[in-house]
């Protein structure tokens, strides 16, 4: 489905003349944490739900208020990424969205995006996820989807899900069913596995020597 047929317009946007009484019931009524003002169509930016419950002086209008308008958006031909990444960088449950010509159109709600998200082949396809790390300066996204490809898998994506100073940390879903064939490749390749994986057979014969280690050790 285009994530366009998700874009809200329930809820009619503020105004700088409506009171802050209105928008306190807003957000008492709704579990939403920011939500946005417009005027002529374009979006001035969105009142947040802590601030706007801050105000002891509920019988002004928002206008009174504007110094407290936090400015972001999605353009229209945003990705899902792209409305996930913006929905994380100002803890928001609420994006508004404009055209190509920066009129404000609706707004985005963070559950049907999960939603969207979350029923994508990339995360419901029979596939395992794989978190490798390797020195930043070493890797190379080409070399980590040869491995993949190279043992018969099947990369369906992959994202850099962390970053270090010196290291990166590489999460992968890929389909296969040879999984450890995978990881011991990346082994070789020096590559490290964070993730956990029931057979990953290099993990298995470690346990296996130090169980035997310490049975030793109590004769």
């Amino acid at each position: 489905m285009n994530i366009n047929d998700y874009i809200l317009k329930e809820i009619e946007a503020f105004d700088l003349n409506d009171s802050v009484n209105k928008a306190q019931t807003l957000f008492k009524n709704y579990p939403i944490t920011h939500f946005p003002v417009i005027k002529n169509e374009k979006l001035l930016g969105s009142f947040a739900e802590e601030d706007i419950h801050s105000l002891e002086d509920n019988t002004g209008v928002l206008e009174n208020h504007s110094y407290l308008l936090q400015r972001f958006y999605a353009d229209k031909k945003a990705t899902v990424l792209e409305l996930l990444r913006i929905f994380a960088m100002h803890n928001t449950t609420i994006i508004p969205v404009l055209n190509s010509n920066k009129d404000y159109i609706g707004y985005y709600d963070l559950s049907d995006v999960l939603d969207l998200f979350s029923s994508s082949p990339f995360m419901t396809n029979d596939s395992e996820t794989l978190v490798v790390e390797k020195l930043e300066l070493e890797y190379s996204m080409g070399e980590v989807s040869q491995i993949v490809e190279a043992n018969g898998g099947k990369l369906l994506g992959m994202y850099i899900s962390e970053r270090s100073t010196d290291f990166v940390q590489i999460t992968l879903r890929v389909v296969s069913k040879k999984i450890n064939e995978i990881i011991q490749t990346f082994r070789r390749y020096d590559y490290k596995i964070i993730s956990s994986h029931e057979n990953d057979m290099y993990l298995e014969d470690l346990k296996n020597r130090s169980e035997y280690l310490q049975k030793y050790l109590e004769m």
